[in-house]
């Protein structure tokens, strides 16, 4: 029997795990349960706790290493911290409505799987609550394996044999021109991945796609679009997403290759913010298969 009492999110995916506190978990005491969880329910969301910096770094570390987009810019020493997700600033005040920090929160607010545009692409998002909304600022996880399995025989082998082609200021320039122009958003160069990904644990497929694909492999961009978009909406279908509500203390984490997620709209006057740690692929998540696969 699981030592993690759980009960359903959705009707298609997630989990609610109950009585347990974060903190206490180890690579050996509760962890194996939790990753069981991740691995067959692709969501998971623990509420109720205070998760401090370490903490939520030690967590994250179980799954493995921990993603830096700036590690080639760091100074000798840096240690690794989590990321905020928020508008608030260093001094207190709140970010602009049309800055450049405030139009990247904007344009996360599209569908997209993190890090899909770099070498080594994120496996988990490890995200809690310390200053929610009142109203909106809701995050939406949409399940890209209950979708997979729903389609067509003959669409699924056409989606196993394409891949697409991923850049972060894709998905930038569908928002603001200007913002696209940033360095950060062409820091890498365009990433080819498959379609579909298999889960090694429990051969499980899902699609792989995001707000950041601007091609289909061997299909213009123009025509690639409209196709990458209607796949975005048969998977963001309301049966196969859910919409979560932060309260302080909540901590959601899901599998980056099941799932797409996006931040929801919120009054900008307001102050909302979020911690975040990702943890990037190993080969043991999938990773050199689907490397193999593009190759």
């Amino acid at each position: 029997m699981p030592a993690i009492k759980s009960t359903p999110l959705t009707e298609n995916f997630g989990v609610i795990a109950h009585d347990l506190d974060l903190a206490d978990v180890t690579e050996t005491h509760l962890f194996p349960e939790l990753r069981a969880l991740f691995e067959e329910h692709s969501a998971v969301l623990v509420k109720g706790q205070d998760l401090p910096g370490d903490v939520h770094l030690r967590l994250a570390k179980m799954f493995g290493p921990v993603e830096d987009r700036l590690a080639d810019e760091r100074d000798e020493g840096y240690k690794e911290e989590v990321r905020p997700v928020s508008n608030v600033t260093d001094s207190g005040g709140l970010t602009g409505e049309m800055d450049m920090h405030t139009m990247h929160l904007i344009a996360n607010q599209q569908w997209h799987i993190d890090s899909t545009f770099i070498p080594t692409p994120s496996l988990v998002n490890i995200l809690t609550a310390k200053v929610p909304t009142d109203e909106g600022g809701e995050t939406e996880l949409a399940s890209t394996r209950a979708a997979f399995a729903t389609l067509p025989e003959a669409r699924k082998d056409e989606l196993r044999a394409q891949r697409f082609w991923h850049k972060y200021s894709h998905s930038r320039e569908r928002i603001s021109p200007e913002l696209a122009k940033h360095p950060m958003f062409h820091k890498w160069p365009p990433q080819c991945w498959p379609a579909i990904w298999e889960n090694p644990v429990n051969g499980k497929e899902s699609i792989f796609v995001a707000s950041h694909v601007y091609q289909i492999d061997g299909v213009s961009p123009e025509d690639s679009q409209p196709i990458v978009d209607d796949l975005v909406a048969y998977c963001t279908q309301p049966q196969f997403t859910y919409s979560h509500k932060w309260e302080k203390g909540d901590v959601l984490l899901w599998d980056q290759r099941a799932t797409l997620h996006r931040g929801m709209p919120w009054d900008l006057s307001k102050p909302r913010h979020l911690d975040s740690v990702c943890v990037s692929m190993t080969d043991a998540d999938g990773l050199a298969v689907a490397r193999a696969a593009v190759a």
